[in-house]
């Protein structure tokens, strides 16, 4: 009969680690799918724990403060994980961003569908947009760079390490940014194209005032912006590869910041 001896510094860092990466797997794409029992990414987060147990030592010594500084050094790994996941869903909302403005220029801004990740309605264009992505993220092994991002923040932020300072605050403002503009860049080719069709029923309106201009710019809008859709949509891969490629860098830079 095996039997398990763990002194308290084993177990200390093992809920440390287990803390950290329960963090990642309850944020980041993907693995924070509500149509994921909560128990199973509790499993796959001790699991992980535990895998990653033997490459951080043999233990580490109780912090000075006891229990109370352990308290503040599982909220700081909490922060981490949580940082982590909320850099990788940024993209992804940027995803979602993008077929709201599009969907708001053709007209479909009121049709919302069930999302079963999220649990909550939204828009179609934002769904179909979104489903893209998680799509992009799987085929150029996207979601490997988030799991070499929490093997390697253990090696960049030891753990109890974590300090929230303003470079954090900086990138996370920047990658904020950055969303935006990654939502204008994907809807870019949808919104030029229905703005063009916009000056182009205005002069016809002005041009035949006897036509009822706005029973026909629905349809055609409609029927352009699903055009210039799927005609945008071998762009969109090799841009969202792009971006996810660099995902792995935006997450090295930042988990050296928050050392």
């Amino acid at each position: 009969m095996i039997g398990l001896s763990l002194k308290l510094s084993q177990i200390q860092m093992i809920l440390l680690v287990f803390v950290r990466v329960a963090a990642i797997v309850f944020s980041a794409p993907l693995f924070d799918s509500r149509t994921i029992p909560s128990l199973f990414k509790i499993g796959l987060a001790l699991a992980a724990a535990v895998l990653l147990y033997p490459l951080l030592g043999q233990g580490m010594p109780m912090p000075a403060g006891g229990f109370t500084a352990l308290g503040f050094g599982i909220v700081g790994e909490m922060l981490v994980g949580l940082i982590i996941g909320f850099t990788v869903r940024l993209i992804f909302a940027a995803a979602e961003m993008a077929g709201q403005l599009a969907g708001f220029q053709m007209g479909l801004a009121i049709a919302n569908v069930f999302d079963p990740m999220t649990s909550m309605q939204m828009p179609l264009l934002s769904q179909l947009e979104s489903m893209i992505a998680m799509l992009i993220f799987l085929a150029v092994n996207a979601h490997h760079l988030v799991l070499r991002a929490l093997a390697e923040s253990f090696r960049i932020i030891p753990l109890l390490g974590f300090r929230f300072n303003r470079s954090v605050m900086a990138m996370l403002s920047e990658l904020t940014g950055a969303m935006f503009v990654t939502a204008v860049k994907i809807a870019a080719p949808v919104m030029v194209a229905l703005l063009l069709t916009s000056l182009t029923l205005g002069l016809v309106a002005r041009v035949v005032p006897q036509m009822n201009i706005f029973i026909v710019a629905m349809p055609i809008k409609i029927v352009i912006g699903l055009v210039f859709l799927a005609l945008s949509l071998p762009f969109l891969a090799g841009f969202m590869g792009h971006v996810f490629v660099n995902l792995g860098n935006d997450l090295v830079l930042l988990l050296k910041a928050m050392r």
